[in-house]
């Protein structure tokens, strides 16, 4: 007898973990669902010893935009009515991923040796927590295809929101390098070989140009180490985020953060809500569904909430409630939460919070950016002009001086 750990929602939404001995995973698994549990995953002790390298794979990130397609393709192929095993073999030889085509290769291989659909994609430790939890209502409910159908319109709405994001924010991310490079070339260049015009001159110098040229000097001299010192401290500032206590302090700073820490916490709660949402029209219970849409956030601190409050809903309390004992969730979208539950549409009122957020978000976003624009034009602006003034200045003074 081989011992495994099962993780299980009851008929109540409750969800349990416990260690249970049986001759194989299909038989403990035929076992709790005559029982009527909804078995959630099933990991044989063996396989957590090795935790570290499931942990290590899962911060490889897949591809969003193949992996939509993929799954497009396979809600094709199934709908023609291709048996499961058979639509896995023909996708995984044509995938023009090959990390992806590899994970897709070991849940065939998976299937193939009797591993739920499900199981087999959460044994690779790359997919997201929603994906593989809308497999698995699928498979009870019998409706795949429809499942994978709300996924994909899930997961296209999500890419283009970030996309949407990315977009806008990559004018002034170009700006900002472009006037970073012109005062390093203005600092480390100009302004040295004017300072050796002047000695050369024997000139006396205000005192603004004789700061510009002191810096400039000083800046030449160690531009090289200043450059050494900040690519270290970028590698070990991203190896410290990847860290639990880094990420949480990166979060609690990014919340301080006034305009930007609103606008990443309303992108959050409409991610935490679309996921939700989601996950509650695949028929899947709500305490199982707060969960995985936890696990599917980027932000430590928020996730941590959601499972407190996913204790509190599994003691009985109502959704609206654990949410605003949080302090996390804006008190707009609690209210739209509890309208929700007490009308029966939760999920249509899910969808509607992450829509209201995401256009809030995509407003917050063009309003700061086009604030950010002329400063940073404003900047560049003021710092040449100081440049230009300081260097120019003792020419001036020369002239008068000669006529």
């Amino acid at each position: 007898m081989a011992r495994y750990t099962l993780k299980y929602a009851t008929r109540r939404g409750e969800i349990r973990e416990q260690v249970e001995e049986a001759a194989s995973e299909q038989e403990l698994r035929e076992r709790y669902a005559d029982r009527g549990f909804l078995v959630y995953s099933i990991q044989s002790k063996k396989s957590l010893i090795s935790a570290p390298s499931a942990i290590t794979r899962t911060r490889r990130k897949l591809n969003l935009e193949k992996f939509l397609i993929f799954n497009q393709q396979f809600v094709t192929l199934l709908r023609a009515g291709l048996p499961i095993l058979k639509t896995l073999d023909l996708l995984a030889d044509r995938l023009t991923d090959s990390r992806l085509a590899a994970y897709i290769r070991n849940v065939r291989d998976a299937v193939r040796n009797g591993a739920l659909l499900s199981e087999a994609f959460r044994r690779q430790q790359v997919f997201p927590p929603i994906y593989v939890t809308s497999i698995l209502a699928g498979e009870k409910s019998g409706s795949l295809t429809e499942v994978l159908d709300r996924y994909i319109s899930y997961q296209k709405l999500a890419l283009a929101v970030r996309k949407k994001i990315l977009v806008s924010l990559l004018y002034p991310c170009l700006l900002v390098i472009l006037v970073f490079g012109l005062v390093v070339f203005l600092i480390t260049y100009v302004v040295p070989n004017f300072a050796q015009l002047y000695s050369n001159m024997n000139a006396s110098l205000p005192a603004m140009t004789q700061f510009l040229i002191a810096v400039g000097t000083s800046a030449r001299q160690y531009v090289l180490l200043f450059a050494v010192l900040l690519v270290a401290a970028a590698v070990i500032l991203r190896f410290w985020v990847r860290t639990s206590h880094g990420r949480r302090r990166m979060d609690a700073v990014r919340l301080r953060t006034p305009i930007v820490g609103d606008i990443w916490s309303k992108y959050q709660v409409s991610q935490f809500a679309r996921i939700l949402g989601t996950l509650l029209m695949g028929g899947i219970p709500l305490v199982q569904a707060l969960e995985t849409a936890a696990e599917s956030l980027n932000s430590d601190l928020l996730r941590e909430a959601l499972i407190t409050a996913r204790k509190t809903v599994s003691e009985g309390q109502s959704l609206s409630r654990a949410l605003s004992a949080t302090r996390v969730i804006p008190p707009l979208a609690v209210d739209m939460i509890e309208v929700g539950e007490s009308t029966g549409a939760l999920p249509a009122m899910l969808a509607s919070v992450a829509e209201f957020f995401e256009d809030d978000v995509n407003i917050r976003m063009t309003a700061v950016l086009s604030l950010i624009e002329p400063a940073i034009m404003i900047f560049m602006g003021l710092f040449v002009a100081f440049v230009l003034v300081a260097l120019y200045l003792p020419i001036f003074s020369l002239a008068d001086t000669l006529r």
